[in-house]
């Protein structure tokens, strides 16, 4: 392996001025006045957000998941001119098969943390030995500590290319792939590019109900409820995602400045994450894995990496992407490796096995969740690795 090729292990020690300046611009925080509204739709609440700054502030810690960070083989290399950040655990199981898997917005690789024991080492989590994987979660280029591209250009194409060549740094000669949210986009590219050595994919957004629904069945109650739910969110709880695929330099300047205008763009997603994880601040009362400490971990993250321009700007990138996709007149390649896919209940929309099979050729593995929402891994691991286990069983 070349210079060029070399992987570096990797350490996180945030200097504690870091820690003091984000204390002292919680303390120093101009609130706005309360919500005219007893529900989310003037935006995130101002009962949450102070409650939330108050944890923040007087009990949270940032040295708990730093340790545990330090604690898991983190690694960095340098791919097509940017500096890739992954951790990478191999399972002491004889077999095991490799996992790529993609974190999205505004999340990072700590939602993925919980669900390293359960799939590395299954034994110890109600699973069997051939149940095991070995996983490598890189952060997404302008996340977390992955380097932030200087160059426009860095969409899902180059981004699962980028990925493609990480695996075959790492000696793995064949794989499987996962992602939610822009991890779904990654994961949904890479099906399309097949990359030597992969070999299936497995999706918990359908990218598809993003872009043109034209081609989806619309016949069945089922199948209207998701075209009802998509519209909901384009009308109502997609100023993100609009204000990130068009302005995100223009955003990026509050995210950077105020740990606060951050923690509320964060949280402000989708309904159905947003009231659980108000709740865990405003209530008390933790949706599963959604507590107070794990929230603040990944929030916390963002603010001292500095990342919240240049992960708004992966939303730009996938947008021009499309567009000059759709000025060329260039419809991707049909995604013809072996796919599953699962929809948790709490997700922005359910899709039914009817879109599944529509967007994904060779579905091989389907399942509507018992719970769960759009941050499935984070939420509820247990129930998410399950589904890891099921969907590429086939492929072993």
């Amino acid at each position: 392996m070349g210079d060029k090729e070399k992987i570096t292990e990797f350490h996180i020690d945030v200097p504690e001025e870091a820690l003091d300046d984000l204390r002292m611009r919680l303390k120093a925080t101009r609130w706005p006045e309360m919500e005219l509204v007893t529900d989310r739709s003037q935006g995130v609440q101002l009962r949450t957000m102070q409650k939330l700054v108050d944890y923040w502030i007087d009990d949270y810690s940032w040295r708990t998941v730093e340790a545990k960070l330090n604690g898991l083989p983190q690694f960095m290399t340098t791919i097509d001119g940017v500096d890739v950040h992954f951790i990478h655990i191999k399972s002491p199981h004889e077999g095991a098969l490799p996992l790529l898997m993609t974190h999205g917005w505004p999340g990072s690789v700590i939602e993925l943390l919980e669900t390293i024991g359960p799939l590395t080492e299954p034994t110890q989590y109600g699973g069997h030995a051939e149940d095991a994987f070995h996983l490598v979660l890189p952060s997404l280029p302008g996340y977390g500590f992955s380097g932030k591209p200087t160059e426009v250009g860095w969409g899902p194409v180059r981004t699962s290319r980028a990925w493609a060549e990480l695996m075959k740094r790492l000696g793995y000669t064949r794989y499987v792939a996962q992602g939610g949210d822009v991890g779904a986009s990654i994961t949904d590219t890479m099906n399309r590019l097949a990359p030597p050595g992969l070999i299936g994919t497995h999706t918990n957004l359908l990218v598809a109900g993003l872009g043109d629904l034209s081609m989806m069945p619309k016949n069945t109650d089922e199948e209207k409820a998701a075209l009802a739910e998509i519209a909901a969110f384009w009308a109502t709880d997609s100023g993100y995602f609009d204000e990130q695929a068009t302005r995100p330099q223009t955003i990026g300047y509050a995210l950077l400045d105020s740990p606060v205008a951050l923690a509320a763009w964060m949280l402000d997603h989708d309904t159905d994450a947003y009231y659980k994880i108000s709740g865990a601040f405003a209530d008390g009362k933790p949706t599963g894995n959604l507590t107070r400490d794990h929230i603040l971990d990944n929030i916390t993250l963002y603010w001292l990496t500095s990342t919240g321009a240049s992960a708004a700007r992966s939303y730009w990138e996938s947008a021009q992407s499309q567009a000059q996709a759709s000025t060329a007149a260039q419809k991707p390649p049909e995604p013809l490796l072996p796919a599953g896919f699962s929809t948790f209940p709490g997700e922005i929309w359910r899709t039914p096995r009817s879109w599944a099979e529509q967007a994904y050729p060779n579905l091989v593995y389907y399942n509507k969740a018992s719970a769960g929402g759009h941050f499935a891994a984070w939420e509820q691991p247990q129930i998410f690795c399950d589904e890891m286990r099921a969907t590429f069983q086939s492929l072993r």
